[in-house]
């Protein structure tokens, strides 16, 4: 059996993964429920997959955090306490993360094989480039993009699709956190 592959990500509505200027985490748009989810999410037993640039981010934003911090909200500690492989050519030494494990490779070929034998599922929070690899590659079993509901057109960072392969998408799953944030789940096809 294959291990589903779910490529998770936290965008603004005009399709950043992160903006300059004052927006805080969440561009300050996170609720109790969207929390309570993610939590629930993250409560399963799952496998994360980084690309180095991305655990890189994660862990110096959690070493430069203090407790009372969004940076430590529950969900974020449960994802740092899963089973991780990060994908590198770069990171040398032990990695500031509990379970993780450089791997390194070719990313395709690496979560090919992860996706065979994972007893788990797979999720990969971020890791822009890497996942649109993986899409490409036809390995991303499901796109789940958290849309909060702000536009940076001046301020925004980290298109998160841009230079993508083209996609149709089958709607899985929707659902309104909060009243105001959407979580759309689909199913990624290679359009041809």
């Amino acid at each position: 059996m294959t291990a589903t592959y779910t490529f998770d990500i936290f965008s603004s509505l005009d399709g950043f993964g992160a903006a300059s200027g004052n927006w805080t985490g969440y561009w300050g748009k996170q609720g109790p429920e969207l929390l309570d989810h993610r939590l629930a999410l993250y409560d399963q037993e799952q496998r994360m997959v980084f690309g180095a640039n991305t655990y890189r981010a994660f862990a110096q934003m959690v070493a430069a955090s203090t407790e009372e911090s969004e940076v430590r909200d529950p969900w974020v500690t449960r994802m740092r306490n899963l089973p991780a492989t990060v994908v590198s050519s770069t990171l040398e030494g032990s990695l500031d993360w509990p379970d993780a494990t450089v791997v390194r490779g070719d990313a395709v070929d690496i979560v090919a094989r992860l996706k065979k034998e994972s007893e788990v599922p797979l999720r990969s929070h971020g890791s822009l480039s890497l996942n649109r690899a993986l899409m490409a590659a036809g390995l991303v079993d499901r796109v789940q993009v958290t849309i909060f509901p702000v536009i940076t057109g001046q301020t925004g960072l980290d298109p998160i699709f841009q230079g993508a392969a083209d996609f149709d998408l089958e709607l899985i799953e929707s659902r309104t956190l909060d009243g105001h944030t959407q979580e759309l789940i689909y199913r990624p096809i290679l359009h041809i």
